[in-house]
């Protein structure tokens, strides 16, 4: 396919099933390869969308900065739309994101601002609340807001949704996908909830994320704080881009189930997954273990694992950080 620029080859990834790691020989499980994205990972999608929108409704002006707050993916595809448009980037991110992330924003240009993982939501040094405040001292710029932001949500309504239900000629019955901002798993679950309401969605969180305990008692705890490696996932307040209410079951993980399905996946099936990508898939086997009959889940693989190479499959750094991951 001939594009005539970088951003038009956005969306349209591939859909492959797994053929080693389904524990039910009923329930086929798809994965949907999102680090096929031009930057490497699902929030290409909403990065183009959100900055498209803003360009049209006047927000965001010619030789405008944009800050964004980012545990990495969606900074690079800010920074590669950035460079593309001309706009200057300066993004926020905690101290737990890998420096293959970090250096990938540096190479396109990006000014980056790395925060403390332990910064709770309201310290001013969390990097949300650093992103607002840059966002605040610097005339004409433009913050993407992923984690408010409704476009969020309406860019994989309008996009990851309806791909998935062609791919799959309508035939999908359950979606797996954690989160982070939430967008995916609102947006792909709205889209296809609606074109079938007996499609469920299932959404895996880790221990120490909000999420869960939001989801089970509509309350947030005080202890979360995203003390968890795995990156880009899980939250420690609620998101205005998330929408419980597509949502009818929820797991937790841990750092283990996740890396250590990540590591099985580039075993078993070839294919290179980072570790929200490995948590997907491991609550997508949960829910195969579970189901009753044929059903077909789809989940995202939202970034490459060549961004974790100093972590997920290091096994020194998973010793250091004590985590048992096969």
């Amino acid at each position: 396919m001939q594009a005539l620029s970088i951003l038009d080859t956005v969306g349209n990834t591939p859909l492959v099933k797994l053929q080693n790691i389904s524990p039910n020989p009923e329930v086929e499980i798809y994965v949907k390869l999102e680090f096929m994205n031009p930057s490497g990972s699902v929030k290409d999608r909403i990065v183009k969308h959100i900055i498209e929108d803003a360009e049209k409704t006047g927000q965001l002006k010619p030789g405008a900065t944009i800050v964004e707050n980012t545990s990495g993916n969606t900074g690079a595809a800010t920074a590669m739309i950035a460079a593309i448009k001309g706009y200057k980037a300066i993004l926020t991110m905690p101290d737990k994101v890998s420096l293959e992330k970090q250096n990938a924003l540096k190479a396109l240009g990006a000014e980056i601002v790395v925060c403390p993982t332990s910064a709770g939501p309201h310290d001013p040094d969390h990097y949300v609340n650093t992103a607002r405040r840059i966002a605040s001292e610097i005339p004409n710029s433009f913050m993407i807001n992923q984690y408010d932001n409704k476009k969020n949500p309406e860019a994989h309504y309008l996009s990851t949704g309806p791909e998935i239900w062609q791919q799959t000629n309508g035939e999908v019955t359950h979606y797996v996908a954690s989160g982070s901002t939430g967008g995916s798993i609102s947006g792909v679950g709205k889209y296809l909830k609606e074109q079938n309401p007996d499609i469920k969605i299932v959404m895996p969180d880790p221990f120490g994320s909000i999420y869960y305990d939001y989801f089970k008692t509509g309350k947030i705890i005080e202890q979360g704080a995203c003390t968890y490696h795995v990156e880009g996932v899980g939250e420690d307040h609620i998101a205005k881009a998330m929408d419980f209410t597509v949502v009818d079951k929820m797991y937790q993980f841990n750092d283990s189930n996740a890396f250590t399905m990540a590591r099985k996946l580039a075993r078993t099936e070839g294919i290179f997954a980072g570790g929200t990508g490995g948590a997907n898939v491991w609550g997508a086997v949960q829910l195969a273990k579970e189901i009753k009959g044929k059903a077909i889940i789809v989940t995202l693989i939202p970034d490459n694992g060549v961004k974790y190479m100093t972590k997920i499959f290091n096994d020194q750094w998973l010793s250091e950080n004590n985590i048992v991951a096969d």
